[in-house]
């Protein structure tokens, strides 16, 4: 990274909501959910324990498998998130992959991407993922380079649910340390 600032990928706290929600209405702006899924209404607290409770596979809606939720942070500050699929459903398979990710605008652009999605590699390795699925949109040149510069491997391209094209890459797990 060309700060060198060391990121930390944890579990998303109850500490957490003003800096989440700021990430989440930030990155709204290019359609992207920072805090996948959560409701209105849903208080803060609730999201927290039905994002670990899904990573244990708990309470999980129709068509959902379990997945563990990360932020990033730096220096204090989140700067992104990553969601790990601890297995692949058809829809997964096509369109999402084991891994999303996402960085806050700010900190775009130094290396941040790359470093948490080598982490969440090694995640899938300690999962027994290999290699795992890792998927962007065919315009979203900063997520080709990303998963190109961590090893990925274009499988394919195909029409994705919006309309888009999305590309599909599988990547080694096993060559990042934990």
């Amino acid at each position: 990274m060309s700060d060198g600032q060391t990121v930390v990928l944890r579990p998303l706290a109850e500490a957490d909501e003003a800096q989440a929600t700021a990430a989440e209405q930030e990155l709204a702006e290019d359609g992207f959910e920072f805090l996948p899924e959560r409701g209105d209404d849903e208080a803060w607290p609730a999201f927290v324990a039905r994002i670990r409770s899904q990573e244990r596979g708990e309470g999980l809606p129709p068509g959902y498998v379990p997945a563990t939720f990360r932020v990033a942070e730096v220096d204090g500050r989140i700067i992104g998130r990553v969601s790990i699929r601890h297995e692949l459903n058809d829809h997964l398979r096509r369109f999402g992959g084991h891994i999303g990710y996402g960085v806050r605008p700010a900190w775009r652009r130094h290396g941040y991407a790359s470093e948490m999605l080598r982490r969440a590699l090694a995640f899938c390795a300690e999962l027994g993922i290999e290699p795992a699925l890792v998927t962007c949109d065919d315009a979203n040149t900063a997520s080709i380079g990303v998963i190109e510069n961590c090893g990925g491997v274009l499988h394919d391209r195909g029409v994705g649910p919006d309309g888009d094209i999305t590309r599909r890459y599988w990547v080694p797990t096993t060559i990042w340390p934990a």
